[in-house]
């Protein structure tokens, strides 16, 4: 396993285009686009605020940046640099922001998630949806980009609707078995929509497309429940994030628990290898150094490099205390991400130090994202590694 040198980075904002040619950041109002191969700055963009989101295209030609303080949408191009897109909310207000999957389309949310507002950047239309919930992930499309799944909040009920994305008609409207619904997500393969009910209780409901409750999931009652939830890319897995510390992964057959995995303090499995970071000793040639060195000589030494080693067994993990007496503790799992590949599952748990992490699209390569700078991290694996 090997790693990159560390980048400066505002607001864990760092995403890899879907093509995988290139690595999107953030550093206040400027976005920076690198190559993925040599990490070198191909474009460098200046936004007219400080950015608070951003969004590849599904065709990694274009690049959304959001910023909601001031309302505003800013698109930049990477074929054409001197090409860009403004879009003004004005007093309706921004509270998010998203691409559909043809890349030409921009959906933005109003404040109070009054409406969605669908802008076309080809034809310069503009289409509204009504009720939007207000939820952790209340969008989603199906993979093929033709069906977009919407979380909706009438009547003190929770309803889903189905559009078509290629004219953003109504196809489906059914009602949720859920007290307050919390997000959704299609399955790679279209055909299931996951739907988890707040964290109060802990619910897993699976729907068709024609809006048929396929399955529920419960793993136990009366404790936090559900805080994330993603599918496989291939759609044979999906795996549950909770409040307790684990990870319980669901089959596509019978929709029934086939493993759970745990995060310990203390890592002591001997197939488990552990990288802790160390500082480099300086190479320091001293019979060429006067004795004592000058201050002006002795100052560019103070700076310490640093390198992965493998760490012994058992490894205590440095984790942060969550503050229980506020809202949003962060414990549990917040964070699941497959490798495209099916090969593995990166979890971040609520209390470590890695705020978020993203999947390079071939699967060898995972970038982790702290509060102020994020690296690469480079794996490497035999051949006829099994799945996870």
């Amino acid at each position: 396993m090997n790693f990159s040198e560390v980048f400066k980075l505002s607001g864990l904002l760092s995403k890899f285009s879907p093509d995988g040619k290139y690595l999107a950041s953030c550093v206040q109002y400027r976005l920076v686009v690198r190559d993925v191969n040599t990490l070198q700055i191909l474009q460098l963009y200046t936004c007219l605020d400080q950015i608070q989101h951003i969004e590849w295209s599904a065709d990694s030609l274009f690049i959304l940046c959001a910023m909601y303080k001031r309302g505003l949408v800013q698109v930049w191009s990477l074929e054409q640099p001197d090409w860009h897109c403004k879009i003004d909310e004005g007093s309706a207000g921004l509270v998010a922001s998203c691409w559909s999957p043809d890349g030409r389309h921009i959906l933005n949310t109003t404040e109070f998630h009054l409406r969605i507002t669908v802008w076309s950047l080809c034809t310069k239309s503009v289409s509204y949806i009504k009720y939007p919930k207000a939820c952790q992930q209340g969008i989603t499309f199906t993979r093929d980009g033709r069906y977009m799944a919407l979380a909706e909040r009438r009547d003190c009920r929770d309803y889903i609707s189905i559009f078509v994305c290629s004219d953003w008609q109504l196809l489906r409207h059914f009602e949720t078995d859920t007290q307050d619904l919390v997000g959704i997500e299609w399955a790679p393969n279209g055909c299931v929509l996951a739907v988890w009910d707040t964290c109060l209780e802990y619910k897993i409901l699976l729907y068709s497309l024609d809006g048929r409750l396929l399955s529920t999931y419960s793993a136990y009652e009366w404790s936090l429940g559900v805080k994330s939830v993603t599918w496989s890319p291939s759609s044979q897995f999906l795996a549950i994030g909770s409040y307790d510390g684990k990870v319980r992964i669901l089959n596509h057959v019978t929709w029934k628990m086939i493993t759970e995995f745990g995060h310990p303090a203390t890592v002591s499995n001997p197939k488990i290898v552990v990288y802790k970071e160390a500082e480099k000793s300086p190479k320091l040639g001293l019979g060429a150094l006067p004795f004592p060195p000058p201050r002006a000589a002795a100052r560019p030494f103070s700076t310490t490099e640093t390198k992965y080693e493998i760490a012994s067994l058992p490894v205590s993990l440095q984790t942060l205390k969550p503050v229980t007496d506020r809202a949003n503790p962060r414990i549990g799992i917040g964070m699941l991400a497959f490798s495209p590949d099916n090969y593995f599952l990166a979890t971040r748990n609520g209390d470590f130090h890695v705020l978020s992490l993203c999947w390079h699209l071939s699967g060898d390569s995972l970038a982790l994202l702290s509060k102020d700078h994020f690296c690469l991290c480079f794996l490497e694996t035999e051949e006829g590694a099994g799945t996870a």
